[in-house]
């Protein structure tokens, strides 16, 4: 059924606790379809969007199925070749740009704005969607801003940033962009989606939406990987081993391992595949008159390729470290639950014994000392302090309290 103004898509099924997002991006697409039958434009749709929201609130999640919805003929019936194209990225007209590294670059943002300038060929609108855009270099912004001042009549530019803060998109880029703010997703909301979606039992779901503190994708991740599971059960051990100054640097340079190992098992299929493919569009194995020289002219295609990969690999490293120090953080907050006897749920219902006990033993001021050493672990990171440095001094605060 083609959506009408007042209607939620069956689409938005999938974007969980935000109500007031999906209403707003409903809207959008039923004036999106009057605009592609060639009526008035209408208030509702317009050139560019900011998704903004805490990590694991859905920006890019939403921003993928409203790409979807104004692609489908139905406006996002979520069955349709449309739907299933551009949710698993293969749509010819929806152009993704998801950085695998620290920074989206000058060159690659040029490259895809001048192809979303063009017309829709299978789709009803050319969209270009930024993944993480808060990652764009300055040049990039400038070359993004552009684009969006001087729209073609039929692109849609779809970014995604954890806020509206100039440290996270320019100033001027939001004043040209609709924003829709998405919230943290309730517990109870992402345990339906997974009973749902997933099939799992009501106990385990409830317990992985709990443990993923908001993150639709961490549930899911905690709820069906063991491995995650065990990371996590290693990470929420770290209080009770710091027992003196050499635990807390063995416990440093254990939390920094196994987030080097995670992100090591994570790339090394996709490194090893980009890797194939290039030496084989090199020419790799070949043989004749031009076989040498054309292996001597790939080593620099074959270096930037590398650099890129360890760009991804550290980003990737540094994303594993920080949903460690989130877990960690809320422990903490779980210990200052029990210390004022506050009567809201536990996020780690499986420690919760462990805060308990621990509450008992610490003074409301030290435990707040650790939760505030975990975040400024987190700050540091993020401020590319190296990664080492700011777990060590993160283990030796909590071991002082």
């Amino acid at each position: 059924m083609r959506s009408e103004v007042g209607t939620v898509p069956p689409i938005f099924a999938e974007l969980v606790g935000q109500e007031d997002a999906v209403a707003t991006l409903s809207r959008a697409v039923a004036a999106a379809g009057v605009i592609v039958q060639g009526g008035v434009p209408e208030a509702g749709m317009t050139h560019a969007w900011l998704f903004t929201g805490p990590p694991g609130s859905g920006r890019s999640v939403a921003a993928r199925i409203f790409a979807a919805a104004l692609q489908c003929p139905d406006g996002g019936c979520g069955v349709c070749t449309a739907c299933h194209t551009t949710l698993g990225g293969t749509h010819a007209d929806v152009r993704f740009v998801v950085p695998e590294g620290l920074s989206i670059a000058v060159g690659e943002m040029r490259a895809l704005v001048l192809r979303a300038a063009s017309s829709p060929t299978q789709g009803r609108w050319q969209v270009l969607l930024v993944e993480d855009a808060d990652r764009l270099t300055e040049a990039a912004g400038n070359a993004l801003l552009k684009a969006i001042e001087e729209p073609p009549p039929r692109t849609v530019f779809l970014l995604c940033t954890p806020s509206t803060h100039p440290d996270d998109i320019s100033v001027t880029i939001r004043s040209r962009c609709r924003v829709v703010p998405l919230r943290q997703p309730p517990a109870d909301a992402i345990a339906g989606l997974l009973r749902r979606r997933d099939g799992l039992d009501e106990q385990t779901a409830a317990w992985a939406a709990a443990a993923a503190q908001g993150h639709v994708g961490r549930a899911r991740r905690l709820a069906r990987d063991p491995q995650a599971r065990a990371r996590r059960e290693a990470v929420l051990a770290v209080p009770r081993r710091l027992t003196g100054i050499g635990a807390a640097f063995d416990a440093a340079a254990a939390l920094i391992e196994a987030a080097e190992a995670e992100a090591a098992a994570s790339v090394l299929e996709t490194d090893a595949a980009e890797r194939a493919a290039l030496e084989t569009a090199l020419g790799a194995g070949g043989t004749g008159k031009g076989a040498a020289g054309a292996a001597r002219g790939s080593a620099g295609q074959l270096k930037d390729l590398e650099r890129r990969q360890k760009s991804r690999a550290t980003r990737t490293q540094r994303d594993a470290l920080d949903r460690a120090l989130v877990d960690l953080a809320g422990f903490y907050r779980d210990v200052l639950v029990h210390t004022f006897g506050a009567g809201v749920e536990p996020v780690h219902g499986d420690t919760d014994e462990l805060a308990g006990a621990a509450a008992q033993k610490w003074a409301p001021e030290s435990t707040l000392r650790r939760l505030e050493s975990v975040l400024e672990c987190r700050v540091a990171i993020e401020a590319n302090v190296k990664p080492r440095i700011a777990v060590e001094a993160m283990m030796l605060a909590l071991w002082r309290g």
